[in-house]
């Protein structure tokens, strides 16, 4: 495919254990040292089994003492890894002061195992236990807290980690030959984590940001590509509220894989998209000139820089609140290779097929305000906040639906949809170049978005929300119940 610039338009397609050093840091001003190894727990003859204890600690970010919350005292979480057809046998242990619980954010499992109603009380524990699917596709896929009114404090405060699934992608020659790396993206705020200052109000409004952007936990990473060789980077936007634009100057990549799979075949990139919870995996041939070449995150206005602008220097008085700013994210270094021939990409990947036309359409419409039903929130849907137990959308099993997404905010509000997956349809009435599986898409201020999903093998209740975080605990999240 011919090179495209990816930019909020088409954010919506971006979007026995063992231990492995994945990553070193290196940086202009700072000597190149190793980062912390990160350890990774992958299934043994068919069964993933853990315990992922959650507990606040000090950890070291990026040079800095933070006070955060860790999974087995790791920030991010160690790297899940488990094949199509695997049992999980995962024990969450909560040491935390409150209530939390687990949501699998990629996987397609039932609502009944993938609770976000259920709570985890503090001091108690809870053993989750499923079957992937043996059809279930391979996903880079993540696990967080989703435990409401604590999502946001818990998410950025540290509580993610990656959870891949393997499967037939993994199984193209091509693939099979790359080297693999992984970035869970994540900003944290030493100004609240280290100093103890308080949330902005403001900030929790808008959601939370904070001023130290990290890959696993390190400021400007490195990155082993081989030269000659294939790099196949798996990344995962486990922010709380940022969105990251992402650019690879002076070098190609190519999109192989959105949240719920591979696309059709590899598409070469200008810049990525990445709203909170949203997912990617990059093809990156080593067939530059070696050196270092920096992965940047650029300058992204979700509907607050001018709003940001216009507070001069009060910005630096409310904690949880930054200005957008260019910066290397991490850093590309090639390595020797006895390769003499560039590795080439895989022609095709996985056929991404179309759903069939809706039997039914909806429309759900993003907005600020109050539903008096659910007390002061802010948030609405359908102009309605977030009650437990309050079904807001009744949808039948095996049913294909278009979800017509209409934001009638000034800033991005990204749609999640717990369970099943979707095809972005149409964005602001025009078709989306090319088809992929999603669970977030990225919706800017006065943006409409047409999602069509297909709600397969599970029935029960789960949730649709903005991904922003504090915004989903503010209201801005609705129940959806599947029916057989």
């Amino acid at each position: 495919m011919k090179r495209r610039q990816f930019n909020r338009q088409l954010a919506g397609l971006m979007t026995a254990a063992a231990s492995i050093p994945l990553l070193s840091q290196c940086g202009r001003n700072n000597p190149a040292s190793r980062s912390p190894i990160l350890q990774k727990i992958s299934s043994a003859e068919g069964l993933l089994e853990l315990s992922l204890t959650a507990k606040a600690q000090t950890q070291a970010v990026a040079r800095k003492s933070l006070a955060l919350l860790a999974y087995n005292n790791q920030v991010p979480g160690p790297i899940l890894e488990a094949r199509a057809g695997d049992i999980v046998r995962l024990t969450l242990v909560n040491e935390l002061d409150n209530p939390t619980n687990l949501h699998y954010h990629g996987l397609h499992i039932s609502p009944e195992v993938d609770n976000v109603f259920r709570e985890v009380a503090a001091g108690d524990r809870y053993t989750y236990e499923f079957q992937i699917p043996e059809n279930h596709p391979a996903v880079t896929g993540w696990y967080h807290p989703h435990y409401h009114l604590r999502v946001a404090e818990q998410v950025f405060d540290g509580l993610a980690g990656p959870l891949i699934v393997r499967g037939a992608l993994d199984e193209i020659p091509e693939i099979r030959q790359a080297e693999e790396a992984l970035l869970v993206l994540k900003d944290f705020e030493p100004k609240l984590q280290g100093n103890s200052q308080t949330l902005s109000p403001l900030a929790k409004r808008w959601g939370r940001e904070g001023s130290l952007i990290t890959a696993n936990a390190q400021q400007n990473s490195m990155v082993s590509i081989p030269k000659n060789g294939l790099l196949r980077l798996r990344l995962i936007n486990a922010s709380a509220s940022r969105i990251y634009q992402l650019q690879l100057p002076e070098h190609p990549w190519f999109l192989m894989a959105t949240d719920r799979g591979a696309i059709a075949e590899p598409t070469e990139l200008e810049t990525l998209t990445l709203s909170p919870g949203e997912r990617a995996e990059l093809l990156i041939p080593g067939s530059r000139e070696p050196g270092n070449y920096e992965i940047l995150s650029l300058p992204y206005d979700r509907g607050l820089s001018e709003m940001i602008e216009g507070m001069g220097k009060t910005v630096e008085q409310m904690p949880g609140i930054v200005r957008s700013e260019k910066r290397a994210i991490a850093t590309l270094q090639y390595q020797p290779s006895e390769r003499t021939d560039q590795l080439q990409l895989p022609k095709q990947l996985i056929p991404v097929e179309p759903l069939p036309e809706p039997d039914i359409n909806r429309e759900f419409v993003l907005n600020h305000g109050n539903d008096s039903s659910a007390g002061v929130t802010g948030f609405i849907i359908n102009n309605q906040s977030f009650v437990m137990d309050r079904v807001n959308t009744r949808v039948r099993l095996n049913q294909v639906e278009d979800w017509h997404i209409i934001n009638k905010a000034s800033i991005d509000h990204p749609f999640h949809l717990h369970t099943n997956r979707f095809q972005v349809i149409k964005r602001n009435g025009q078709p989306e170049p090319f088809r992929a599986w999603k669970d977030t898409v990225a919706i800017g201020g006065y943006e409409t978005v047409t999602i069509r999903v297909k709600f397969e093998d599970f029935v029960g209740r789960t949730v649709y929300h903005c991904h922003i975080l504090d915004h989903e605990d503010q209201g801005m999240m609705g129940i959806v119940e599947i029916e057989a």
